[in-house]
């Protein structure tokens, strides 16, 4: 099956975003309120969007956020392939460093794509989260 990635709309993001971070929470809680100064990225399989990621370019530094791909397709690399994408795309920009609030149950995930650990973590709506880093 081939898939290509293109540029989205943050709208294009939501229903993806709620379905798979936090389907009992209301819609909007997946908003972002920078989301218009961010770029989206969507990976289309089959001429449906299956995966979504936002990336946030402040400083420069990057910042990806709401990185979600759709629990049917999942395990298949799909949202491995977006994240290399973006990390690209972070490069092409100069930024010194691209960053993440990663789940403490994805560091195993994202340690693949050479991002270490830092020292900062919280706990959100009950999930432990670490702030991982990659400097370029």
């Amino acid at each position: 099956m081939s898939h290509k990635i293109i540029e989205i709309i943050s709208q294009q993001t939501l229903p993806i975003r709620h379905q798979v971070m936090w389907p009992n929470k209301p819609l909007d809680f997946v908003k972002l309120i920078n989301d218009d100064n961010g770029l989206h990225y969507g990976l289309i399989l089959n001429n449906e969007i299956i995966s979504v990621i936002s990336l946030f370019i402040d400083d420069g530094e990057a910042q990806f956020r709401k990185f979600a791909t759709l629990t049917n397709h999942q395990g298949k690399g799909y949202g491995s392939l977006l994240l290399n994408e973006i990390i690209q795309v972070a490069i092409k920009k100069s930024v010194s460093k691209i960053w993440c609030n990663a789940r403490v149950s994805k560091l195993k995930y994202y340690k693949k794509f050479q991002m270490m650990p830092t020292d900062h973590t919280f706990v959100k709506g009950g999930i432990d989260y670490v702030i991982m880093e990659r400097i370029f």
